[in-house]
């Protein structure tokens, strides 16, 4: 085999062993973003978050660590969607919290596996309500139980002095994938506001923090990186590449190579002949699709809201939560951005001057 082939032989091995390892070792962080009312895939909740804005209930993101609840006027009902099984038993200060009159409400509780059917009609007074999981809850007695069969509790509540905590064993009571079944949507709208108390649903358990909170946690600084950065990974990646380094003797530079002649870039080049065609077209849909779905995922980034579009109110509703300004300027984009008609060149022009002023505005 020539020098040259079990160099390229010994680069590909050691290529595939980083992959491999990275694929193994690195963290898996996808699950935290389940239950979450940003999430619009089947297991978030922004569809039921819709719900709720829509029904006129008060409710709102909470962003914060579960310590930082300040006490209010009224009591508060804090909803917390589990991305993982928790146990049951609460921690000296959740403990404290709902013993003053609060309300806890935690779905996706650790509960064991039964002999139940995976996918069951509970009925509610808001009507039969889908469940699917053969977890249940036995240790429950027939007064704590709001929702259940003769293998346990799905749904149940427990009293700590003044105040109450609400287990499910299913986190995915009121998903995106039960939109079909209201009953779910009502039912969960229920548990939460039977009190009558102030609304709050826990996102920090989901990665999402207040500015103000990413500071005090000092995120986004070197040592914090570092930190919370696995090492090992690094480690044998590095040694690995040492390794084919001193395998290789260290030849990092090969043959001279003459340079190349500069060719056009044919990206930028397609991008310019596409531009006059829309223009002899006089056609301003796909430009104004393309260019109003970039600037949105922009403005919902810089407002912490992630990268899958939310639908045009949700977006209304958290930039006035955040930024404190009227709705009206950034209603008057979206609503030209979803017409079907086409926009004229001035039209166009003023609506890229609209997006402009609602740049500066987050600034």
């Amino acid at each position: 085999m020539k020098r040259s082939n079990r160099l390229a032989w010994i680069g590909a091995i050691a290529l595939a062993v980083i992959i491999l390892l990275s694929l193994i070792v690195a963290p898996n962080n996808s699950k935290i973003n389940n239950g979450s009312t940003y999430n619009r895939a089947a297991d978030g909740y922004g569809a039921w978050y819709a719900f709720m804005q829509q029904q006129g209930i008060s409710i709102k993101r909470w962003q914060k660590p579960f310590s930082d609840i300040q006490p209010e006027n009224s009591p508060i009902t804090f909803l917390q969607v589990s991305s993982d099984p928790r146990e049951t038993e609460l921690d000296s200060q959740e403990r404290e919290w709902v013993e003053k009159g609060n309300t806890l409400v935690i779905l996706g509780a650790r509960a064991r596996v039964t002999e139940a059917d995976f996918s069951t009609m509970q009925k509610s007074p808001q009507g039969n309500v889908k469940i699917e999981t053969r977890r249940r809850y036995r240790r429950a007695n027939s007064k704590q139980v709001d929702l259940g069969d003769r293998f346990g509790a799905v749904i149940w509540k427990e009293k700590y002095k003044q105040g109450n905590v609400i287990f499910s064993t299913t986190p995915y009571l009121a998903a995106n994938a039960y939109q079909d079944y209201l009953s779910n949507f009502k039912y969960l709208a229920n548990l939460v506001t039977q009190k009558g108390n102030t609304i709050l649903v826990d996102e920090y358990i989901h990665g999402y923090k207040d500015a103000d909170v990413r500071e005090k946690e000092s995120e986004g600084n070197l040592s914090s990186f570092f930190a919370k950065t696995p090492l090992f990974p690094i480690f044998v990646q590095v040694g690995i590449l040492l390794l084919v380094l001193i395998w290789a003797q260290n030849r990092r530079f090969g043959k001279p190579v003459a340079l190349d002649i500069p060719v056009i870039n044919n990206s930028e080049a397609y991008i310019q002949a596409l531009a006059g065609v829309l223009q002899k077209a006089d056609t301003t849909n796909f430009v104004v699709e393309m260019i109003g779905k970039q600037e949105q995922l922009q403005l919902q980034k810089t407002l912490g809201l992630g990268q899958i579009p939310l639908e045009h109110q949700a977006l209304i509703n958290v930039w006035m939560q955040k930024t404190g300004k009227s709705a009206a300027e950034l209603n008057a984009v979206l609503k030209l951005q979803s017409r079907k008609q086409p926009m004229s060149e001035r039209e166009l022009l003023s609506w890229l001057g609209k997006w402009r002023t609602l740049r500066e505005i987050q600034k």
